[in-house]
């Protein structure tokens, strides 16, 4: 439905803007919805270590996808900021996808650490005390600390502290995702549109991902090429250089089919 409603926005702007805009929009949601694609991994990896219930992920990816619109749009707004008044900052962020991109192309899987030891439940539990189980579907329980007591204190659930690791999560890619967007536009409204619309869509694309993650085992490389992809992009227009918007589509298409396709054709080979 999300993808559709992009595809539907897409269509309106080229009507009514023109081609450019519309090629504009249409690259900034291909390259943000692919990025996604491994923060949905990252998701996948957070849920399990923590040992997060089927029925309790919606509730969590609700949340997060609520906060992760609202940091995107401040990340937005900062970096046309700074772009209009330190144009060579593009430069930075070019260069900064590049070396991110190596980095997750020869970098192997993070094991998986239980959810006691993870820095996420030890910082929550520096401001307010965690319940050692989950409470069905609530961030927050009213709870005595002795049975003596007759105050109740507020306790924390591990549910809170799963949403305050995928939001954390989600400013660690924004860092990557909305420079990458830079790479084809800086008009604050299509960087945030294009933006948007991929991320509402994460919380349906995670279920579908979620039946379909071992069979895409290098999607990350395809990530990781269109990270440095648009990272050289950025940085080619410093020696007057541009790659047009048609041909990054093209370029993010293939990348991203090629390892899908691989994968598909590793995994029913068993070679993986």
């Amino acid at each position: 439905m999300w993808i559709i409603i992009a595809l539907v926005t897409d269509l309106f702007l080229y009507v009514s803007a023109g081609q450019d805009v519309a090629l504009d929009f249409l690259g900034g949601y291909l390259i943000e919805l692919s990025l996604s694609v491994d923060n949905l991994f990252v998701f996948l990896s957070i849920f399990s270590s923590f040992g997060v219930p089927q029925q309790l992920r919606h509730r969590v990816l609700h949340y997060g996808i609520i906060g992760a619109a609202v940091l995107r749009l401040v990340f937005i707004l900062l970096g046309v900021a700074m772009v209009s008044r330190f144009e060579w900052i593009l430069y930075i962020f070019g260069a900064v996808l590049v070396v991110n991109g190596v980095k997750m192309m020869v970098s192997h899987d993070a094991k998986e650490n239980g959810a006691e030891t993870s820095w996420g439940m030890r910082l929550v539990r520096k401001f307010i005390p965690v319940t050692e189980n989950f409470c069905g579907t609530c961030f927050f329980v009213k709870r005595k600390k002795k049975e003596t007591d007759k105050k109740k204190y507020r306790y924390a659930t591990p549910l809170f502290v799963v949403l305050v690791v995928v939001e954390l999560s989600d400013i660690i890619f924004a860092i990557d995702s909305v420079p990458a967007v830079f790479s084809v536009t800086t008009n604050p409204i299509i960087v945030y549109t294009s933006n948007l619309l991929a991320v509402l869509g994460l919380r349906q694309l995670y279920f579908g991902l979620e039946k379909l993650a071992k069979h895409f085992v290098y999607v990350k490389y395809g990530v990781a090429t269109v990270l440095i992809f648009t990272g050289i992009k950025l940085v080619a227009t410093l020696f007057g250089r541009t790659i047009p918007t048609f041909g990054s589509i093209c370029f993010i298409l293939f990348a991203l089919s090629v390892c899908m396709f691989a994968s598909l054709f590793a995994t029913k080979k068993g070679n993986v």
